[in-house]
């Protein structure tokens, strides 16, 4: 079974501009020590691939937030599945996502993550879908800008699978009708 429509993102962009990003995150925040919020599950691979290539210190800590469950279109209520394991006060946060479709759970966290008084929030998201945006977010690096479709791989998934294909893609009619 096929299970790509189309790619959207290729592999090589992926990496090119996860280089990228790094050199900039990098150049933002000289002399300063990051801590890289990642949101699991999807920002998993974007994290590891970041990190790689940030030339200042970084910490990690994981989040898990929940707006989809096994559906492939947001329910709007955003659940904490797992908090963080330190505290962020003083701390220059940079939160990486794989994604930002409506707008809804990264708004609701930046305001828990605002509470625990960061010295600096900021956001990095691989992808964004700008036309299915509910809440404005302001993004301080985004990877690529990619259209309003169900979008797989690179960290992406449908129902927990697919998330280690290296490129991001349009899943095929017959895997979403197979499931």
């Amino acid at each position: 079974m096929d299970i790509v429509e189309r790619i959207i993102v290729s592999e090589e962009a992926i990496q090119e501009r996860v280089q990228e990003l790094a050199a900039d995150i990098s150049r933002d925040y000289a002399g300063k020590t990051i801590t890289l919020l990642c949101v699991l599950k999807g920002g998993l691979m974007f994290l590891c691939d970041l990190a790689k290539h940030i030339t200042q210190p970084v910490e990690y800590d994981f989040m898990s937030v929940s707006s989809y469950g096994d559906a492939t279109e947001t329910s709007g209520i955003v659940r904490i599945t797992k908090d963080l394991e330190e505290s962020l006060e003083g701390k220059h946060v940079l939160i990486v996502e794989d994604i930002i479709d409506t707008g809804l759970t990264l708004n609701y966290l930046v305001k828990i993550l605002q509470s625990r008084n960061p010295a600096s929030l900021r956001i990095c998201t691989l992808l964004t879908k700008p036309a299915n945006r509910r809440v404005e977010i302001p993004i301080d690096y985004v990877g690529f800008e990619v259209p309003n479709e169900f979008l797989v791989g690179y960290g992406l998934d449908y129902k927990q699978l697919y998330r280690n294909v290296p490129y991001v893609f349009v899943p095929s009619k017959e895997l979403l009708e197979r499931a």
